[in-house]
């Protein structure tokens, strides 16, 4: 598992230089769903959605190699969350909170990082595009 997971971030370092940029501040910021996942369960359908989806992108990852089909680990378990997200937007205090406002800036990491997934899956089944 660690093999795959070094061979991947070798492979994501080969390409753009701003994906692992991206990569790395999206991490930083959907990471602290584990310290606001003890007061707010929005959080915790957030640490749900980044451990499924990272999962899946790995399990991707390890049949396709990397490629954009990836995206789909994302688009399976991240579009639920922000869905969620936007359908609480009303109760998540984020004027009031710290984990109100870190909760917006994740849904928009989250949408950002998105248009990026269903991009890079739909060129890869209707184009072809590796």
């Amino acid at each position: 598992m660690l093999e795959l997971l070094q061979n991947f971030q070798t492979e994501m370092a080969s390409g753009p230089a701003w994906v692992p940029i991206w990569v790395n501040i999206m991490g930083a910021i959907l990471l602290l769903a584990i310290p606001f996942s003890f007061v707010r369960v929005e959080a915790r359908w957030v640490l749900l959605g980044v451990l499924a989806g990272g999962a899946m992108t790995l399990l991707l990852y390890s049949q396709f190699g990397y490629q954009r089909i990836l995206g789909l680990g994302h688009m399976l378990f991240w579009t639920p969350v922000l869905i969620y997200l936007f359908q609480r937007r009303t109760s998540l205090r984020i004027g009031e909170t710290w984990s109100g406002k870190w909760l917006a800036l994740a849904a928009l990491t989250i949408a950002v990082s998105l248009v990026f997934d269903y991009s890079d899956f739909f060129r890869w089944v209707f184009a072809g595009q590796t």
